[in-house]
């Protein structure tokens, strides 16, 4: 029978016959009024109403004035969004001292480490469903509730893999789109989910007018549903929040925008391994469901078990209920139509019409393939499907089911749709048709099936005895963890990707600091401009800015950052991130003109006369600074743009091609500074000839200061040169002028600042133990290894056995001992001619900086030639912390997992991905923490250790559909902030928890220096001594903002209308996160912190000189201003009367407002 296309269609035919008991309400019950004043209320209802409602209108008018029309540049549209439930709180709620003294925790009925230790990892054959069991059924599991089937026809479209994304749309996205319409259009009763806009903007730029009005009916009808709406479906695991949001918003506004909707429910099929920040940030995005597929086969099966596959995800550090959000789980081995419609693929296969003879799709693998439906056949065909369906349908707790239809670039011809359309409905009219089987089937989207869901659920108390569950959606557990690190069957566990292409692992992560820190200045340019003139530059740079966010939102995709696409498409992506890159660069050099005053009319037809310090000149090599060449009598201006929200005080570095220089601040003045040789990768050749200046500077939060590199001013100390000594059995070094060199005697060598001295191993050029002032010490114990890994492919890490040390005894090893910097450089023997890798360590004397408390490592890594054919390189740091091998790694550079490596997996499911940090802690309190600019792959395989693995080089295929191995190996450089820090408070249960700890205040700042960095610009021309500068500098914050309060983002979000926007619509962006810092290490940092953010920041007086405006509080992808439905505490919505933020630890909040001079 046909179903009704709106919303209920389902209302006629499944209403249980019976009457259904109605589940408890979690709520209290309110007490009882005594009859008389009951009968009264009554009796006199009315007249109280209006008397009560015209007090209230009056108290209102009176507090706030009469009230101006409401608007919205949202497209009209019923309501989205049912009103969710309201939590229910099981634990009180911590006050904001108590949650920072504490370690974070929320209350769930399932963690996926209570999972694991569950689990044996047995790998027991369960026949047709191989990685599950025997799947039966009563018969009558649905007498009184019906089995309600959606049947969701998909298209899985990877932006990039074996193809690139404009090969794809060419050959087949744009085709399957073309499809959709057509077939859709057809039958009210046909269905269809998109998930990435990065091809349905391509496909509606070019498609006519009446395509692009059937698209948009047949989206406003229900009959295609937009899930996710992202520019791509991002990878989980290397992807950071910053670039996550990015691409969301980046697709989901194109989509409001263009056809006036907004997605609600999730749709990641593909991401190989799921994180909770994912759920987190969709959730704060408006998102009430999300649907997942690839986790661990054993964890599919353990959750099926218990009738777990759909529960609420809740962060682990949710105490209130928060940042609930539905999930359903996939239960089988793939997204396929064969792994779909039940646990037997070889029945589901025969019901993949595609796989007809006729169409250029395999056929069934298992020998029995699908064959037209017909009267003569139907019955047979339905009953057999509906086999699946329920017994599919028993993993689950209620009688409603989503079956997903599709696979990759499917429906790519009108012919293939009608043969899947054509016959399922003749499948879906026989089963409608019967209601002795108790089934309704029919096509849908994720919203018919969520919505279906919910209201059963709503009916029906599916809660188990004793469930904490939430008070978002009734009768499914609660869960917290993530999903990491997947296997999708045997011991095949997908922790290579962590690593493979590092090289644009570290671009993709350059390129998201540069988009930021581009649209700070151009948010800045524009709110202290606000004058046509000025608006020239930054809104003529919009279209460049546009594709800047879409190539960074593009390499998020699952076969993008992840490294696992084909050598032509990484090429693609890597060309297309340089390309931005050099614009961005460009814009930046002029805006930084600009805000200091130099030539503001003239910025954007002019070129700059600035230039960045680091420069590309390829899309696959590393970048290289530009030297000053500093000649007698000039001076060279170098500006330095600070990105965080805290003034900077740090040691920088600028080559020049002269040593006898000088360097003098804004105004003139002298500053200390220490001169060295540039080194470089050849041990042959350590020096270049050039020479290294480090000074300290100083420079305002989001602002700009200027220095100047001198020579031939006599009234300043030049920079003072670093002493140099050297170790080498066979190699001579050439000592370069003006510096004083040494060899270096013994076995051991050391440098050391203020706070810590390092040892090493002379004869290997390994770091040893790490001696503090205090006299207290710890065992490093360096070593760099390698895995050979037969087995192992761009997804999958196989290794044969242990990584086995790769360093001889003899190398070379250059020490510089400077005032500012003390470096170790460490060019190793190996049994190969050409050493993988050479290494530098580096501390730095600075006070009040954070580098003087930690130690840089920097690893260059040249993975390339036969020699290192399936090999995989490793750090591993060995130390004397008692962690019991367990770790803490990131996720997504937002927040910690706690890692604890299982003897009953194999040692690659014990790699981990780590963003950003990975840290041990041991019983004493001791830690050791790792901070990293790139993504990559961290183990803690026995006590003590903590290992990160830096490339691979991968001949063969491993069998996951790529086609080939990872070779195109970069040069590269890999830099670790290692920590390490004893905490001030004594909390012994804390290192026994199976609660994420979170890093300290020091730390998060340590990692915010590292992933945003100081942008360096120089001025291409030197100027005569002669000529001094009037003092410049720029400095846009009131005041520093508070240590633990970081700003995600601050951008203008539509430049290309900015002039167009009436300032009522608050044309800035402002997104702010609250970082939850462990308080039993040192409140201050030891740094330059001043306060933290336990009292509101007041949004008005952010700013120096510039008024805010119109501020309202909206959701992370700017399209949802009704913060109810984010899950957010009812005062983040308060922000537009006083402008006070407080914000909760981990949280971040989106604002939009509007920035305005004063005298305008």
């Amino acid at each position: 029978m046909a179903f009704s296309t709106r919303r209920g269609g389902w209302a006629h035919t499944l209403l249980p016959l019976s009457s259904t008991p109605t589940p408890k309400s979690k709520l209290p019950r309110k007490s009882r009024r005594r009859l008389s004043i009951r009968n009264f209320i009554f009796t006199n209802f009315l007249a109280i109403c209006l008397a009560i409602s015209l007090f209230l209108f009056l108290l209102v008018v009176l507090r706030y004035g009469v009230p101006r029309p409401i608007s919205s540049h949202f497209k009209s549209q019923a309501p989205r969004f049912p009103r969710p439930r309201k939590p229910v709180y099981r634990k009180p709620v911590l006050s904001d001292a108590a949650a920072k003294d504490a370690v974070l925790r929320s209350t769930v009925d399932i963690t996926t480490k209570d999972l694991y230790d569950t689990i044996q990892f047995l790998d027991v054959d369960g026949g047709p469903w191989k990685q599950g069991w025997k799947v039966s059924y009563k018969g009558n599991e649905w007498d009184s509730e019906k089995l309600k089937v959606f049947v969701v026809p998909h298209s899985h479209n990877d932006p990039g893999w074996k193809l690139t994304v404009e090969e794809y749309y060419e050959r087949q996205s744009r085709h399957i789109l073309d499809t959709i319409v057509e077939t859709l259009s057809k039958d009210v009763r046909r269905k269809f989910i998109w998930e990435e806009m990065s091809y349905l903007e391509r496909w509606w730029k070019e498609a006519s007018e009446s395509k692009r009005e059937s698209l948009a009916n047949l989206v406003n009808n229900g009959q295609l549903e937009i899930v996710g709406g992202g520019w791509v479906m991002n990878d989980e695991a290397n992807s950071h929040y910053f670039a996550i949001i990015e691409q969301m918003a980046e697709g989901n506004m194109w989509l409001n925008d263009t056809i006036g909707v907004v997605p609600k429910n999730a749709w990641a099929i593909d991401p190989f391994g799921y994180s909770p920040t994912m759920a987190y940030l969709l959730r704060r995005m408006g998102f009430e469901n999300m649907l997942i597929q690839r986790t661990h086969y054993e964890l599919k099966k353990e959750l099926a078990l218990h009738k777990n596959l759909e529960y609420i995800w809740r962060q682990s550090w949710d105490a209130e209920e928060t940042t609930d959000i539905f999930v359903h789980m996939m239960p089988f081995y793939s997204y396929d139509i064969p792994h779909t419609c039940g646990p037997e693929p070889a029945i589901c296969c025969q019901f993949d019409f595609a796989r007809m003879h006729g169409f250029s799709y395999e056929l069934c693998p298992w020998g029995q393939h699908p064959v037209e439906t017909n009267s003569g056949n139907v019955q047979e065909r339905a009953l057999k499907l509906l086999d699946q369906y329920k017994k599919k349908s028993t993993l689950y707790r209620t009688n409603t089911l989503l079956v997903p239809l599709g696979d990759d670039f499917r429906y790519v011809s009108v012919d293939e749709a009608e043969a899947q359309f054509r016959n399922y409905e003749l499948l879906f009219d026989y089963i409608n048709s019967n209601p002795s089987l108790n089934a309704e089937v029919k096509f849908g989207t994720l919203e018919d099936y969520f919505r279906t869901l919910r209201d059963e659920a709503d009916r029906i108390n599916y809660s188990l005895p004793g469930e904490i569950g939430s008070g978002q959606v009734g009768g499914f557990p609660s869960l917290s963890g993530d999903f990491f690190t997947y296997a999708d069957r045997q011991q095949d566990y997908w922790s290579g990707y962590y690593v493979s292409r590092p090289f644009f692992k570290a671009v993709d992560r350059v390129l998201e600091q540069t988009l930021r820190a581009t649209e700070m200045l151009m948010a800045l340019l524009l709110g202290y401009c606000q004058r046509s003139q000025c608006e020239k530059l930054p809104v003529g740079f919009s279209y460049k800015l546009t594709a800047a966010r879409r190539n960074l939102a593009l390499f998020q995709h699952h076969d993008g950052v992840t490294g696992t696409a084909k050598d032509h498409v990484v090429q693609d992506y890597g060309s297309r991130m340089h390309t931005s890159l050099q614009d961005l660069q460009i814009f930046m050099s002029k805006a930084i003109e600009v805000l200091l005053g130099i030539r503001p009319e003239k910025a954007d037809q002019n070129p700059s006369q600035f230039e960045p310090e680091q420069v590309r000149s390829k899309y696959d090599v590393q970048p290289v600074h530009k030297a000053i060449s500093a000649r007698e009598g000039t001076s060279h201006s170098v500006v330095f743009f600070n990105p965080l929200e805290q003034t900077r005080e740090e040691i920088v570095m600028v080559i020049v091609n002269r040593p006898d220089v000088t360097v003098l601040d804004s105004n003139w003045t002298c500053v200390q500074s220490q001169i060295s040789p540039e080194l470089q990768q050849n041990k042959s050749r350590v020096f270049t000839g050039k020479h290294r200046v480090h000074w300290k500077v100083s420079v305002p939060a989001l602002g700009l200061q200027t220095y100047y590199i001198v020579n031939g001013f006599g009234q300043c100390e030049k920079a003072k040169p670093a002493k140099i000594k050297f170790f080498s059995q066979s190699t001579s070094i050439h000592c370069p002028t003006p510096y004083a060199c040494s060899k270096a005697e013994g076995d051991v060598a050391e440098i050391q600042n203020w706070h810590q001295t390092l040892t090493f191993d002379v004869r290997h050029g390994l770091l040893q133990k790490i001696i503090f002032r205090n006299g207290s010490q710890n065992v490093v114990g360096e070593e760099i290894g390698m895995y050979s890994s037969w087995g192992s492919g761009a997804y999958l890490f196989k290794p044969n056995g242990d990584a086995q040390s790769i360093i001889e005894a003899g190398g070379l090893m250059v020490i510089v001992e400077g005032h500012l910097m003390q470096e170790v450089s460490s060019y190793p023997r190996t049994t190969w001619e050409k050493p993988p890798v050479s290494h530098s360590t580096r501390i730095y004397n600075g006070d009040n900086t954070i580098q003087q408390l930690l130690i840089e490592k920097e690893y260059h890594v040249e993975l390339i030639g036969p020699d290192f054919d399936d090999k995989e390189l490793i750090v591993r740091y060995k130390t004397d912390i008692n962690n019991k091998r367990v770790f803490y790694s990131d996720l997504n550079g937002f927040q910690m997992s706690r890692r604890e490596t299982y003897d009953k997996i194999p040692l690659q499911g014990n790699y981990y991905p780590m963003p950003s940090l990975a840290f041990m802690q041991g019983s004493n309190g001791q830690r050791f923490s790792v901070h990293t600019r790139q993504s990559l792959g961290v183990a803690s395989l026995k006590e003590g250790w903590l290992e990160i693995m830096l490339d691979r080089r991968l001949v063969r295929d491993d069998g996951r559909g790529l086609g080939q191995g990872v070779m195109d190996n970069r040069p590269m450089n890999v830099v670790f902030h290692i920590l390490i820090e004893s905490n001030i408070s004594s909390i012994p249960s804390l290192g026994s928890n199976n609660f994420p700890l979170s890093p300290s205040l020091l730390s998060h700042c340590v990692g915010a220096h590292l992933n945003y960095p100081l942008h360096t610009f120089i001025a291409k021309k030197p100027l005569e001594l002669s000529v001094q500068p009037p003092p410049r500098s720029f400095s846009p914050l009131a005041s520093s903002l508070p240590c633990d309060l970081h700003i995600v983002s601050f951008k203008v979000p539509r430049p290309l209308k900015y002039s167009q926007q009436p300032p009522e619509d608050s044309r800035f962006i402002l997104l702010l996160q609250r970082r939850h810092w462990d308080s039993s290490y040192c409140r201050k940092g030891r740094s330059q912190c001043t306060s933290v953010a336990d009292e509101p920041v007041n949004l008005f007086y952010m700013f120096k000189g510039l008024a805010v405006l119109n501020a309202k509080a909206t959701s992370l992808n700017l399209l949802h201003e009704d913060t109810q439905i984010l899950g957010y505490t009812e005062q983040f919505g308060d922000v537009a009367q006083e402008g006070h933020v407080l914000i909760s630890p981990m949280e971040i909040q989106a604002y939009k407002l509007e920035l305005r001079p004063p005298h305008q």
